[in-house]
């Protein structure tokens, strides 16, 4: 029994959410218009500002397809409502960011600045030199974005340099000389 498949998905004032032939769902609202196609398995319905999932049988699969299927369309009303946002924080010295043009330039300690290209669909702000902010109406874009982002330095464990979520908790480690008397 999937217990988000079975959720309904309420859909708020100034979204309107159409079913298409195939279990093609494009979801309008006030941040833009998302489109994706969902599996023909699924029975996706829309009774005013409700939209439910169901599925015909308990096959392993199409559980999973049910649960997944939900949480997706459930993304998109919220992405085209109020979107999605990622901070980053660099943290070193030296450590800044800029965005040139539709380029998201790092330095962050390479002999080299690190340039990532603006994608569609996306709007990546540095509120300061070492905050970044990416936001958008995909959460899958937004998402990935900042990890490419995060991975190219991902922070260490020694002194905590690197480019973070703002909200995550880095472990750290003593160094070498820490247990020595």
């Amino acid at each position: 029994m999937s217990r988000i498949g079975n959720k309904a998905i309420t859909i708020p004032a100034g979204v309107e959410v159409t079913v298409a032939a195939g279990n093609e769902v494009t979801v309008k609202g006030p941040k833009g218009t998302l489109t994706r196609q969902f599996s023909p398995v699924l029975g996706i319905s829309v009774d005013g500002n409700i939209c439910n999932v169901t599925r015909p049988n308990d096959e392993k699969h199409t559980k999973q397809l049910h649960g997944t299927t939900r949480a997706l369309i459930n993304n998109m009303v919220v992405g085209v409502s109020e979107g999605f946002k990622k901070e980053l924080q660099l943290v070193g010295i030296g450590f800044r960011s800029q965005v040139s043009g539709k380029k998201l330039v790092l330095n962050i300690g390479y002999s080299h600045p690190v340039e990532f290209d603006i994608i569609d669909g996306i709007e990546v702000k540095c509120t300061s030199a070492t905050d970044i902010e990416i936001s958008g109406i995909d959460k899958q874009l937004v998402g990935e974005y900042a990890a490419n982002v995060r991975a190219s330095r991902k922070p260490e464990p020694y002194k905590g340099k690197g480019v973070r979520y703002k909200d995550e908790h880095i472990r750290r480690k003593e160094g070498k000389t820490a247990g020595k008397k």
